[in-house]
């Protein structure tokens, strides 16, 4: 066995085994594409049968929130 003083003067060497290496890094995979947004999709747009929700009092709840300062 080596004792440290034969080491030192022997000088210090880089690993050359392949487990000793540094993995090649792999480049990132590219972003997600967009999805693509088609024109007349709002055109086509057909309002419910029974029609939109509208609550008689809504209006008195927005008075009553906006009188209390929230």
């Amino acid at each position: 066995m080596e004792s440290w003083d034969e080491r030192e003067t022997e000088g210090w060497e880089t690993p050359r085994r392949a487990d000793c290496r540094i993995p090649v890094v792999l480049p990132c995979p590219p972003p997600p594409k967009k999805k693509s947004i088609s024109v007349g999709a709002a055109k086509n747009v057909v309002p419910p049968k029974s029609g939109f929700f509208d609550p008689p009092d809504l209006e008195l709840l927005f008075l009553a929130l906006s009188s209390q300062g929230v």
